[in-house]
């Protein structure tokens, strides 16, 4: 058995890769790639891990809430086949895409958020702008 040592931000990219969808006989990646901004939570392991595997392009968006409402468009475009995975930064990145996550839900189009988090081992004081 082959062993691979990955941080969790490549499994989590691996993981999305290898997701399919199979209609009519015919399978379909499910996601097309990741959409976002990143900032403080989400630049050192998952900006990191999308940069090494050029194979899961990554769209820098300018607001958060466009990386989710890009994401539902593709997949309504894409007849619920396909969509984007969503990451931002911690605080007001994540709930910026909100409004686009509500919008999605309302729709039955399916998106993948992924917001930023701290460190598990910081115990000081709160992070800037941290959401609990």
């Amino acid at each position: 058995m082959l062993t691979i040592k990955l941080t969790v931000a490549q499994a989590i990219i691996s993981f999305l890769k290898n997701q399919y969808v199979e209609r009519d006989g015919i399978e379909y990646p499910f996601f097309a790639g990741c959409a976002g901004i990143f900032g403080h939570g989400n630049l050192a392991g998952f900006g990191q891990a999308l940069q090494q595997d050029p194979e899961f392009p990554y769209i820098m968006v300018r607001n958060e809430q466009a990386a989710v409402h890009m994401a539902a468009g593709y997949a309504k475009m894409k007849n619920r086949l396909s969509t984007f995975a969503c990451t931002s930064s911690i605080g007001p990145g994540a709930t910026n895409m909100i409004s686009g996550a509500a919008a999605a839900t309302i729709n039955r189009l399916p998106v993948l958020l992924l917001p930023g988090d701290i460190f598990a081992q910081r115990t000081v004081a709160p992070v800037l702008q941290q959401l609990e």
